[in-house]
């Protein structure tokens, strides 16, 4: 009668289940604080100054976007990496593989975190547009905007669910190791820091054939590509906006098609797979 009681409780361990006890441990965690502390530093600082620089409040919206997407991975790697780490001190990562259901706890703990580096970015971008917007300085549409947000939560979600299993398996430095390569990747890609403020190019199309290809480059990408697309509009060249929107359909589809199988990958191993035991 034990057992059977012990198996009805297990059974109970739902996706819905586990996003509710994700939640609730996120509300004590030093992460929340870590994603609002950056969002707030990064999207303040940089609107401050582009609001108030000689440079192109437009372009200087497509740099803000283009590092924000860079970053993504790095972030993705830390947070993956710390989540990991706090796992591995409370019981050897028993919440995620010791439950009935690792799928169902593998993907609320990836589900939780992107949710996590979701609320970052639109913090960030919110600040950053707030001070262009009080210093009348001219921005990309609203839908551009969010879109832009969101791309950086699509391209994002295949990183959160390698860099967890990552971290799980292999400490937290190689979570976060690879989140740095993930950056300077993204960065390289789209041809250096700014390229597309100092050169006054709209460079998100730059190689977007082989960043297609690269989950690293998904978040910059789909975050700076609608934005181009949009100031390519206002600016009358048509046929540049729709090659961007076009760029961006390429992006978006290979990120969708990838991510799905890698998802569909980690869910299918979640029941096999061993994480660390004892130290790092």
């Amino acid at each position: 009668m034990v057992l059977e009681a012990r198996g009805r409780m297990m059974a109970r361990v739902t996706f819905a289940h586990a996003l509710r006890s994700e939640a609730a441990r996120l509300r004590r965690s030093p992460l929340v604080w870590l994603h609002a502390v950056l969002a707030t530093v990064l999207g303040g600082l940089a609107g401050a100054y582009f609001a108030f620089s000689a440079w192109d409040s437009l372009m200087g919206t497509d740099a803000f976007f283009q590092l924000l997407g860079a970053g993504a991975p790095l972030l993705a790697g830390i947070s993956c990496g710390l989540a990991a780490d706090a796992e591995q001190r409370a019981g050897e990562a028993a919440n995620l593989l010791g439950v009935s259901s690792r799928r169902s706890a593998l993907a609320a703990k990836i589900v939780a975190l992107l949710g996590l580096g979701l609320a970052a970015a639109a913090w960030a971008a919110v600040l950053f547009c707030a001070a262009l917007a009080l210093a009348g300085r001219p921005m990309p549409e609203l839908p551009a905007l969010a879109l832009a947000v969101l791309g950086i939560a699509l391209g994002s979600a295949c990183s959160y669910a390698v860099f967890l299993i990552v971290a799980l398996k292999w400490g937290r430095n190689a979570s976060i190791g690879l989140g740095a390569l993930g950056f300077i990747a993204a960065m390289a890609l789209l041809g250096g820091l700014a390229n597309g403020l100092v050169t006054g190019t709209l460079s998100g199309a730059l190689g977007v054939e082989a960043a297609a290809l690269v989950p690293f480059a998904w978040p910059s990408r789909l975050a700076t590509l609608p934005l181009e697309a949009s100031i390519a509009s206002a600016m009358g060249a048509a046929g540049q906006a729709r090659a961007l929107a076009s760029a961006w359909i390429t992006v978006a589809l290979a990120c969708v098609v990838l991510t799905a199988v890698v998802a569909a990958a980690v869910l299918a191993c979640a029941n096999r797979f061993e994480g660390r035991r004892g130290g790092e």
